[in-house]
């Protein structure tokens, strides 16, 4: 399985709503970031607080969110998954589509870091409810 396989295997486990599965590929010591204006931004330190603070937080907070990958770029131990997040708020009903990119990286087909690039002004528009 090359790294590209284990991150699509992650996606994949994504759509699925397998949490562990989404985990699986994941080191103990992974650092993981989320963009700042993202309303999880920060950096996470194991799969625990990833999680908790990220795909927990997500569930509690959306309906319907995921990411639909378009591609996944194979740089050997840097992959490059590209597509698009979608969802609507709970608190204020409203949808959001957003272009995303998220870099990881890897080391014998475990995840050391991660990191996401985003729309946030997009997301933003929906957690205030404003057009």
């Amino acid at each position: 399985m090359t790294n590209a396989d284990v991150i699509r295997a992650h996606y994949a486990a994504s759509d699925a709503g397998d949490i562990d599965g989404m985990v699986a590929p994941l080191s103990p010591h992974v650092t993981w970031t989320e963009a700042a204006g993202f309303p999880y931004a920060g950096t996470y330190s194991g799969p625990d607080e990833v999680v908790r603070n990220v795909f927990a937080r997500i569930a509690e907070d959306w309906d319907a969110y995921r990411f639909t990958v378009d591609e996944v770029i194979d740089g050997g131990d840097t992959v490059v998954g590209i597509g698009a997040y979608s969802g609507t708020y709970r608190l204020t009903g409203r949808f959001f589509e957003a272009r995303v990119a998220h870099v990881w990286r890897l080391k014998d087909g475990v995840v050391t870091a991660f990191e996401q690039f985003t729309d946030t002004a997009m997301v933003q528009k929906a957690l205030r409810g404003s057009a």
